[in-house]
Protein backbone atom coordinates (compact mmCIF):
# COMPACT_ATOMS: atom_id res chain seq x y z
CA UNK A 1 0.00 0.00 0.00
CA UNK A 2 1.28 3.64 -0.57
CA UNK A 3 0.71 7.10 0.99
CA UNK A 4 -0.17 9.76 -0.91
CA UNK A 5 -0.89 13.57 -0.21
CA UNK A 6 -4.04 15.69 -1.89
CA UNK A 7 -3.10 19.42 -1.85
CA UNK A 8 -6.27 21.23 -2.63
CA UNK A 9 -6.25 25.35 -3.77
CA UNK A 10 -9.26 27.38 -3.56
CA UNK A 11 -9.44 29.34 -7.23
CA UNK A 12 -11.90 31.98 -5.67
CA UNK A 13 -13.60 33.35 -2.86
CA UNK A 14 -15.11 30.80 -0.61
CA UNK A 15 -15.80 29.52 2.76
CA UNK A 16 -14.44 26.86 5.41
CA UNK A 17 -18.08 25.22 5.15
CA UNK A 18 -17.93 24.65 1.62
CA UNK A 19 -14.37 23.98 1.93
CA UNK A 20 -14.65 21.16 4.59
CA UNK A 21 -18.53 19.57 3.21
CA UNK A 22 -17.10 19.00 -0.12
CA UNK A 23 -13.44 17.63 0.89
CA UNK A 24 -15.03 15.11 2.95
CA UNK A 25 -17.53 14.16 0.51
CA UNK A 26 -14.76 12.85 -1.67
CA UNK A 27 -12.90 11.38 0.51
CA UNK A 28 -15.91 9.71 1.61
CA UNK A 29 -16.95 8.59 -1.90
CA UNK A 30 -13.17 7.41 -2.81
CA UNK A 31 -13.69 5.42 0.63
CA UNK A 32 -16.77 4.13 0.01
CA UNK A 33 -15.07 3.02 -3.53
CA UNK A 34 -11.95 1.67 -2.09
CA UNK A 35 -9.70 3.77 -3.05
CA UNK A 36 -8.99 5.41 -0.43
CA UNK A 37 -8.35 2.83 3.37
CA UNK A 38 -9.17 3.75 6.73
CA UNK A 39 -11.86 5.86 8.49
CA UNK A 40 -10.48 9.27 9.87
CA UNK A 41 -8.72 11.93 7.55
CA UNK A 42 -6.70 14.85 9.11
CA UNK A 43 -7.59 17.81 6.38
CA UNK A 44 -4.45 20.67 7.41
CA UNK A 45 -4.27 24.26 6.28
CA UNK A 46 -1.40 25.29 5.25
CA UNK A 47 0.19 27.94 3.10
CA UNK A 48 -3.01 28.49 1.24
CA UNK A 49 -3.37 24.97 0.71
CA UNK A 50 -5.84 22.36 2.11
CA UNK A 51 -3.91 18.85 2.19
CA UNK A 52 -4.53 15.27 3.61
CA UNK A 53 -2.42 12.32 3.61
CA UNK A 54 -4.18 8.95 3.11
CA UNK A 55 -3.10 5.42 2.85
CA UNK A 56 -3.95 4.26 -0.86
CA UNK A 57 -4.02 0.24 -1.87
CA UNK A 58 -2.01 1.07 -5.06
CA UNK A 59 -0.03 4.17 -6.06
CA UNK A 60 -2.79 4.50 -8.87
CA UNK A 61 -5.43 3.84 -7.01
CA UNK A 62 -7.00 7.73 -7.50
CA UNK A 63 -6.37 7.21 -11.10
CA UNK A 64 -9.75 8.68 -12.77
CA UNK A 65 -10.22 5.11 -14.47
CA UNK A 66 -11.58 3.76 -10.89
CA UNK A 67 -13.52 6.66 -10.40
CA UNK A 68 -16.85 5.30 -8.91
CA UNK A 69 -20.28 7.72 -10.13
CA UNK A 70 -20.14 9.05 -6.61
CA UNK A 71 -16.41 10.21 -6.97
CA UNK A 72 -16.98 11.55 -10.51
CA UNK A 73 -20.19 13.66 -8.63
CA UNK A 74 -18.00 14.61 -5.74
CA UNK A 75 -15.06 15.97 -8.28
CA UNK A 76 -17.49 18.44 -9.56
CA UNK A 77 -18.99 19.41 -6.28
CA UNK A 78 -15.41 20.57 -5.39
CA UNK A 79 -15.54 22.94 -8.81
CA UNK A 80 -18.98 24.20 -7.07
CA UNK A 81 -17.33 25.39 -3.95
CA UNK A 82 -14.86 27.23 -5.46
CA UNK A 83 -12.09 24.17 -5.26
CA UNK A 84 -9.40 22.94 -8.26
CA UNK A 85 -8.93 19.42 -8.74
CA UNK A 86 -6.95 18.17 -6.28
CA UNK A 87 -2.69 17.76 -7.07
CA UNK A 88 -1.77 14.31 -6.06
CA UNK A 89 2.09 13.15 -4.51
CA UNK A 90 3.11 10.14 -3.54
CA UNK A 91 4.96 10.03 -0.04
CA UNK A 92 5.97 6.76 -0.76
CA UNK A 93 5.08 2.77 -0.17
CA UNK A 94 3.94 1.96 3.25
CA UNK A 95 6.12 -0.44 5.12
CA UNK A 96 3.53 -1.58 7.88
CA UNK A 97 0.37 -2.72 5.97
CA UNK A 98 -0.11 -5.57 2.97
CA UNK A 99 0.85 -5.43 -0.94
CA UNK A 100 -2.38 -5.50 -2.73
CA UNK A 101 -2.86 -8.46 -5.76
CA UNK A 102 -3.30 -7.64 -9.43
CA UNK A 103 -3.24 -10.94 -10.45
CA UNK A 104 -6.95 -13.17 -10.80
CA UNK A 105 -7.06 -15.52 -8.05
CA UNK A 106 -8.47 -19.10 -8.51
CA UNK A 107 -10.77 -18.51 -5.89
CA UNK A 108 -10.99 -15.30 -3.17
CA UNK A 109 -12.26 -15.01 0.23
CA UNK A 110 -14.38 -12.36 2.15
CA UNK A 111 -12.08 -11.80 5.53
CA UNK A 112 -11.06 -9.33 7.73
CA UNK A 113 -9.83 -8.32 11.02
CA UNK A 114 -9.92 -5.73 13.49
CA UNK A 115 -5.93 -5.00 13.12
CA UNK A 116 -6.60 -4.68 9.06
CA UNK A 117 -7.67 -1.31 6.44
CA UNK A 118 -7.25 -3.04 3.58
CA UNK A 119 -9.72 -4.54 1.25
CA UNK A 120 -11.60 -7.40 2.56
CA UNK A 121 -12.14 -9.70 -0.44
CA UNK A 122 -8.71 -11.40 -0.36
CA UNK A 123 -7.07 -13.76 -3.00
CA UNK A 124 -7.46 -17.88 -1.87
CA UNK A 125 -4.08 -18.24 -3.80
CA UNK A 126 -1.91 -16.29 -1.08
CA UNK A 127 -4.61 -14.34 0.99
CA UNK A 128 -2.87 -10.77 -0.76
CA UNK A 129 -6.11 -8.17 -0.40
CA UNK A 130 -7.80 -7.19 -4.00
CA UNK A 131 -8.57 -3.71 -4.31
CA UNK A 132 -12.35 -3.24 -4.12
CA UNK A 133 -12.30 -0.55 -7.18
CA UNK A 134 -11.01 -3.45 -9.30
CA UNK A 135 -14.23 -5.39 -8.86
CA UNK A 136 -17.25 -4.56 -10.35
CA UNK A 137 -19.46 -2.15 -7.93
CA UNK A 138 -21.40 -4.61 -5.37
CA UNK A 139 -24.35 -1.99 -4.86
CA UNK A 140 -25.87 1.17 -6.40
CA UNK A 141 -22.47 2.35 -8.61
CA UNK A 142 -19.52 1.53 -5.60
CA UNK A 143 -18.80 -0.86 -2.76
CA UNK A 144 -20.29 1.24 0.65
CA UNK A 145 -21.94 -2.16 1.61
CA UNK A 146 -18.76 -4.06 1.79
CA UNK A 147 -17.26 -1.46 3.29
CA UNK A 148 -19.76 -1.09 6.12
CA UNK A 149 -20.02 -5.09 7.08
CA UNK A 150 -16.27 -4.75 6.96
CA UNK A 151 -16.27 -2.11 9.64
CA UNK A 152 -19.39 -3.62 11.58
CA UNK A 153 -17.22 -7.13 11.85
CA UNK A 154 -13.81 -5.28 12.59
CA UNK A 155 -16.13 -3.75 15.54
CA UNK A 156 -17.36 -7.07 16.74
CA UNK A 157 -13.83 -8.30 16.68
CA UNK A 158 -12.28 -5.69 18.55
CA UNK A 159 -14.52 -6.04 21.32
CA UNK A 160 -14.09 -9.68 21.60
CA UNK A 161 -10.45 -9.66 21.37
CA UNK A 162 -10.45 -6.75 24.94
CA UNK A 163 -12.36 -9.35 26.57
CA UNK A 164 -13.43 -6.98 29.16
CA UNK A 165 -17.52 -6.60 29.24
CA UNK A 166 -20.43 -8.65 28.55
CA UNK A 167 -20.61 -7.15 25.19
CA UNK A 168 -18.04 -9.92 23.78
CA UNK A 169 -20.36 -12.43 23.65
CA UNK A 170 -22.47 -10.50 21.15
CA UNK A 171 -20.17 -10.07 19.13
CA UNK A 172 -18.65 -13.53 18.69
CA UNK A 173 -22.30 -14.44 18.49
CA UNK A 174 -22.02 -12.05 15.23
CA UNK A 175 -19.15 -13.61 14.22
CA UNK A 176 -19.41 -17.22 14.84
CA UNK A 177 -22.98 -18.09 14.45
CA UNK A 178 -24.74 -18.66 10.69
CA UNK A 179 -27.82 -17.06 12.15
CA UNK A 180 -26.47 -14.19 12.71
CA UNK A 181 -27.52 -10.72 11.16
CA UNK A 182 -23.35 -10.50 10.42
CA UNK A 183 -23.29 -13.37 8.80
CA UNK A 184 -26.07 -13.56 6.38
CA UNK A 185 -25.43 -9.40 5.25
CA UNK A 186 -21.85 -11.38 4.62
CA UNK A 187 -22.60 -14.20 3.30
CA UNK A 188 -25.25 -12.78 0.62
CA UNK A 189 -22.14 -10.01 0.09
CA UNK A 190 -20.16 -12.79 -0.98
CA UNK A 191 -22.86 -14.33 -2.97
CA UNK A 192 -22.94 -10.61 -5.11
CA UNK A 193 -19.13 -10.14 -5.44
CA UNK A 194 -19.15 -14.30 -6.94
CA UNK A 195 -22.04 -13.72 -9.03
CA UNK A 196 -20.41 -10.25 -10.29
CA UNK A 197 -16.55 -11.76 -10.46
CA UNK A 198 -17.42 -15.30 -12.12
CA UNK A 199 -14.96 -16.58 -9.51
CA UNK A 200 -15.65 -18.96 -6.33
CA UNK A 201 -15.48 -16.79 -3.37
CA UNK A 202 -16.25 -17.63 0.76
CA UNK A 203 -17.25 -16.46 3.22
CA UNK A 204 -14.67 -16.63 6.79
CA UNK A 205 -16.63 -17.94 9.72
CA UNK A 206 -14.39 -17.23 12.83
CA UNK A 207 -14.27 -19.92 15.57
CA UNK A 208 -13.44 -19.63 19.17
CA UNK A 209 -14.37 -22.16 21.50
CA UNK A 210 -15.27 -25.87 21.72
CA UNK A 211 -14.48 -28.86 24.37
CA UNK A 212 -11.07 -29.86 22.44
CA UNK A 213 -8.98 -30.31 19.71
CA UNK A 214 -10.66 -33.46 17.99
CA UNK A 215 -14.34 -32.28 18.63
CA UNK A 216 -13.56 -29.53 16.84
CA UNK A 217 -11.64 -31.57 13.80
CA UNK A 218 -15.10 -33.58 13.76
CA UNK A 219 -17.78 -30.44 13.90
CA UNK A 220 -19.77 -30.49 10.55
CA UNK A 221 -20.29 -27.34 8.41
CA UNK A 222 -22.89 -25.31 10.65
CA UNK A 223 -25.30 -24.21 7.62
CA UNK A 224 -25.47 -27.02 5.97
CA UNK A 225 -24.22 -30.09 8.26
CA UNK A 226 -21.60 -31.34 6.14
CA UNK A 227 -19.38 -33.69 8.11
CA UNK A 228 -16.96 -33.95 5.15
CA UNK A 229 -15.51 -30.19 5.39
CA UNK A 230 -12.73 -30.87 7.07
CA UNK A 231 -9.63 -30.48 5.49
CA UNK A 232 -6.32 -32.31 5.83
CA UNK A 233 -4.06 -29.57 5.16
CA UNK A 234 -5.04 -26.24 6.30
CA UNK A 235 -5.41 -24.16 3.58
CA UNK A 236 -2.88 -20.88 3.26
CA UNK A 237 -1.98 -21.80 6.77
CA UNK A 238 -5.40 -20.53 8.18
CA UNK A 239 -8.24 -22.59 6.88
CA UNK A 240 -9.09 -25.99 8.64
CA UNK A 241 -12.17 -26.14 7.09
CA UNK A 242 -14.12 -25.56 3.85
CA UNK A 243 -17.34 -26.34 2.23
CA UNK A 244 -18.53 -25.69 -1.12
CA UNK A 245 -21.61 -25.87 -1.29
CA UNK A 246 -22.20 -22.95 1.18
CA UNK A 247 -19.26 -21.27 0.17
CA UNK A 248 -17.31 -21.50 3.81
CA UNK A 249 -14.19 -21.51 5.51
CA UNK A 250 -12.98 -21.39 8.64
CA UNK A 251 -10.56 -22.63 11.06
CA UNK A 252 -10.06 -24.84 13.68
CA UNK A 253 -10.86 -23.07 17.20
CA UNK A 254 -8.07 -20.56 18.25
CA UNK A 255 -8.54 -22.65 21.70
CA UNK A 256 -6.89 -25.66 20.21
CA UNK A 257 -4.65 -24.79 17.59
Amino acid sequence: MFVVELRFECFADTSFTAVERSINGLLEAYRANGQVLGREFAIAFNDGEFRVRLLLPEQDSLNYRFNSPWVKQALAQLTEAKILAPRTKVIGQDINSEESTLATPSWQVLYTSYVHMCSPIRSGDDLRPIPLYRLPATFNGDHKRLIRWQTEWQACDELQMAAATAAEFAALHEMTDTGSDLFRRGWDLRGRVEYLTKIPTYYYLYRVGGSDKQSERDRPCPRCGNHAWALSEPLLDMFHFRCDDCRIVSNLSWDHQ
